[in-house]
């Protein structure tokens, strides 16, 4: 062979590497993925290559490779899918209450629930990647048959509450698009359908579905910025909101309300499945850290932008109602109106801007809702099942409550904006059946190994 075919075939397979980069993996299922359920099989898992060559996937597993932009962006989805949670229109709920009743006082704590749920999902994501395997799947082998079912029952419950909060903010947003023409339970059924866009998504890949995501989050983002940019809050009252720690007795509600709704329990067992979507041996401690350091840049990141469209969201409803009459009133229903009132038509009238955002809000989080629900279930019982079987029972849990809500609800604004101010304190009770099993699972030698956290961050 000569020098000019070696170069033909050298070329031929780094262009292969090239376009292999992000193809699932092209092995075939194992016989424990036929047995136990997992979060992503062999054939589902992004295959990550190093971005100069793949000779290098032959180096000591034990060292950590070096930093490369085009990496970062293959491990980029799971973190930002992990952030919806901290934009569901519970947390629009929770922003404008806290804008309106309290001000700007409360900004410095939703600053703090978000580092605190980013060191969180941080500690999440190393289960899953260290491991292998999502919270749910660990606790079901790590804690006797009791404890694993109260803690099954206590996730559902969460997911079941943050599912009705998504769903009726749908809702809500579609009434408001319609012109009232659709009511709250049309909206209902029609946001419920989404567990098959959902599988239709998930057809194509997790990075197609990711990218539509980033499409959700963007429209929120340009939804929220510009209500911030029509309203001008103050920018002094916003930093020193930020900067200084305060809390009445008037605002006690809307505080435990605001950490409820940034750290989600079904967000935890969430993140830790979704961090498997890359394929990385928990054997080679070089690959899991780099992995950890790569989705710790990626979700700090995601929670950077949700904090900016959550502050953007709670300045413009203190600059606009607190102190007014309107403050205790106001909520998911008619948060649209009280603006439109206040601020007018414009080019795009604002109440349609505000309704663009909570529909991508409420959208999105129905799915990744639907995916938590599956990881949650599939993870406590190991029932194997079909994933749309799963999906629709998952559905279920959540649409037959929340219908029941809608139709309750649907002539009252005011009880049901106090019920979703409720169900954030419902999310605030349920941490700890999360957060424990997390704490203590990744604290454990014998599950994580090297990767376990020392005590000082355990306490923390």
């Amino acid at each position: 062979m000569d020098s000019s075919e070696t170069r033909e075939e050298e070329s031929g397979s780094k262009d292969s590497n090239e376009t292999n980069r992000l193809l699932p993996i092209p092995s075939p299922p194992s016989s424990t993925e036929d047995d136990e359920e997992v979060a992503f099989d062999s054939r589902e898992k992004i295959l990550i290559v190093d971005a100069d060559s793949a000779s290098t996937l032959n180096v000591d597993g034990d060292q950590v490779p070096p930093f490369s932009w085009k990496k970062l962006w293959l491990f980029t989805g799971p973190g930002f899918l992990m952030s919806i949670a901290f934009l569901d229109p519970g947390n629009l709920e929770g922003d404008l209450q806290s804008g309106a009743i309290a001000g700007y006082s409360l900004l410095w704590l939703l600053m703090w629930a978000t580092l605190m749920g980013l060191l969180i999902q941080l500690l999440s994501a190393r289960v899953g990647v260290a491991t292998g395997r999502h919270l749910a799947e660990l606790c079901r082998e790590e804690y006797p048959n009791w404890a694993r079912f109260v803690l099954w029952f206590m996730a559902e419950v969460a997911l079941i509450g943050a599912d009705i909060q998504e769903v009726i903010g749908s809702a809500i947003a579609i009434q408001i698009l319609s012109h009232g023409v659709l009511p709250l339970w049309a909206g209902v059924i029609i946001t419920a359908l989404d567990c098959f866009i959902f599988l239709f998504l998930e057809n194509y890949g997790v990075r197609k579905l990711e990218a539509v995501f980033a499409v959700l989050i963007a429209t929120m983002a340009l939804s929220f910025a510009w209500m911030f940019g029509d309203t001008q809050p103050s920018g002094k009252e916003l930093l020193v909101g930020v900067l200084v720690p305060r809390l009445s007795s008037k605002t006690i509600r809307q505080a435990v309300g605001v950490v409820g709704c940034v750290i989600m329990p079904h967000n935890v067992f969430l993140h830790s499945a979704l961090v498997q979507s890359r394929n990385i041996d928990p054997k080679k401690k070089g690959r899991v850290q780099e992995a950890l350091n790569y989705y710790s840049i990626e979700s700090s990141v995601a929670l950077l932008v949700s904090f900016m469209i959550n502050l953007f969201l709670t300045t413009v409803f203190a600059k606009g109602f607190y102190g007014t009459k309107q403050a205790n009133s106001i909520g998911l229903v008619n948060a649209g109106q009280y603006l439109q009132e206040k601020y007018g038509g414009g080019y795009l009238p604002i109440l349609y801007i505000w309704g663009i955002g909570l529909l991508a809000a409420g959208q999105s989080s129905t799915i990744t809702g639907t995916y938590a629900g599956q990881f949650i279930m599939g993870g406590f019982l190991n029932l194997p099942m079909k994933k749309w079987l799963r999906a629709l029972i998952t559905r279920s849990c959540a649409i037959v409550p929340t219908m029941i809500v809608a139709l309750i609800f649907n002539t009252s604004e005011a009880s049901l904006d106090i019920l979703n101010e409720w169900l954030n304190v419902l999310q605030s009770i349920q941490i700890p059946f999360a957060l424990i099993p997390l704490l203590t699972l990744v604290s454990k030698e014998q599950v994580m190994g090297v990767f376990r956290i020392g005590p000082v961050l355990e306490v923390e």
